[in-house]
C-alpha cells in the first residue's frame, strides 16, 4: 500500500490536472476575505458574496468603518449571509480583537508567530479552528491547512481518516505529509472543495470523481488477513492505543505477525517502571484497516479483555 505522502500526492496532482488552479480565496482585500471567513459559516458562498457586496456600497470593507458602525446596522447589511445577528458579533468580536491587540492594523497582527496568533484567534468569540486557519492561510499567507466538512467526508469515503476523526487529526494528516507550503495548502484545500461541490456532494456521483480510481493505487487490504477491500464500505478502521517507551517500534509487519503478544510485552514492562519513568512514556496509536470479519474478531477480544 502506498504512504500516506503519496496518496496525498497523488491526490492533489489528479484533482489539479482536473480542474486546474482555483485562485482562491476570492477578495479584494486582506481584510475582505477575514470578513468572508466569518460570513460563510453555515451558508453558501454566493450568500456571502451578497453580504460583502452591500458593504462593499456603504464603504465598510475595512476596521477602522466597521469599528464604529452600530451592530444593528451591520446585522442588516450582512442579512443574506444567514444567521445575521450572531455573525455580526463575531465580526464586532474580532474587530475588538484587532483594536485592542494590534491598533486596528492587520500588517502588525500577521508580523509575529502566526502559531501563537491562532491561539489568540481561537479565545476571540465565534472564531473556530476553520475560521482562524482560513484568516491564516488565505489572509496572513501562513502555512497551515484549513479543515472543513468538504477535507473530512472526501478522506473519510477514501478511509483516509475516520468519519469522526477530529479536526486536529485530519489537520496533521496533511501537514505531516505534504510539504510545508503556502501555495499547496491554499490550492489543495480549494481543489478538495470543488471536488465536493462537482461530485463528492452529500449524495456523490462517483462516476464524475477524477478519484474514482485511486482505489486501484492505493490498493487496501486488510491489515490482519490481507484480503483485498475494493470498496469503501468494505473496509473498518480499528485504532490500537498503547503508551510504549521511545526505543519501541511498532510496525504492520510485527502488528500482524503477533499484536497480542507485542501489547502483553508492553504492558509488562510498563509495570515494571516506576512512576516517573511513565510520566516520560510516549503515546502510540496504530491504525489498522480490517476487513468486518477481522475487526468482529478484534472487537470481541478486546471487549473480553484478552489483549489486557
Amino acid at each position: 500500500m502506498k504512504s500516506n505522502k503519496e496518496i496525498l500526492e497523488e491526490i492533489y496532482q489528479k484533482l489539479y490536472g482536473c480542474f486546474g488552479p482555483q485562485y482562491w480565496w476570492p477578495g479584494e482585500t486582506d481584510f475582505e476575505v477575514i470578513l468572508g471567513a466569518i460570513l460563510t459559516q453555515n451558508t453558501a458562498w454566493s450568500n456571502v458574496e451578497k453580504a460583502i457586496k452591500n458593504l462593499r456600497k456603504k464603504g465598510f470593507l475595512n476596521p477602522g468603518s466597521l469599528k464604529s458602525v452600530p451592530l444593528k446596522k451591520l446585522a442588516n447589511l450582512i442579512r443574506p449571509s444567514g444567521y445575521y445577528n450572531q455573525k455580526a458579533k463575531k465580526i464586532k468580536n474580532f474587530i475588538e480583537f484587532l483594536f485592542t491587540n494590534y491598533q486596528g492594523s492587520l500588517r502588525r497582527m500577521f508580523s509575529g508567530d502566526f502559531l501563537i496568533l491562532r491561539s489568540r484567534l481561537l479565545e476571540v468569540n465565534g472564531i473556530g479552528p476553520e475560521t482562524a486557519d482560513s484568516i491564516l492561510l488565505y489572509a496572513g499567507r501562513k502555512p497551515i491547512f484549513v479543515v472543513d466538512a468538504y477535507t473530512r467526508r472526501i478522506l473519510s469515503r477514501h478511509s483516509l481518516v475516520n468519519p469522526d476523526a477530529s479536526y486536529a487529526e485530519i489537520q496533521n494528516y496533511f501537514m505531516d505529509n505534504l510539504k510545508n507550503d503556502t501555495g499547496l495548502f491554499n490550492e489543495y484545500h480549494a481543489l478538495l472543495v470543488r471536488l465536493a461541490k462537482e461530485a463528492c456532494k452529500a449524495k456523490p456521483n462517483c462516476s464524475l470523481c477524477p478519484l474514482a480510481k485511486i482505489e486501484e493505487s492505493i490498493r487496501y487490504s486488510c491489515d490482519s488477513c490481507s484480503r483485498y477491500l475494493a470498496r469503501p464500505e468494505d473496509r473498518y478502521i480499528l485504532e490500537v492505543k498503547l503508551y510504549a517507551s521511545p526505543e519501541v517500534e511498532l510496525n504492520r509487519k510485527e502488528v500482524k505477525k503477533n499484536l497480542r503478544e507485542e501489547i502483553k510485552r508492553l504492558i509488562e514492562e510498563s509495570a515494571k517502571m516506576d512512576k516517573k519513568e511513565l510520566e516520560e512514556e510516549v503515546y502510540v496509536c496504530y491504525k489498522l484497516i480490517l476487513c468486518k470479519k477481522c475487526r468482529d474478531v478484534f472487537n470481541k477480544r478486546l471487549k473480553h479483555k484478552e489483549f489486557v
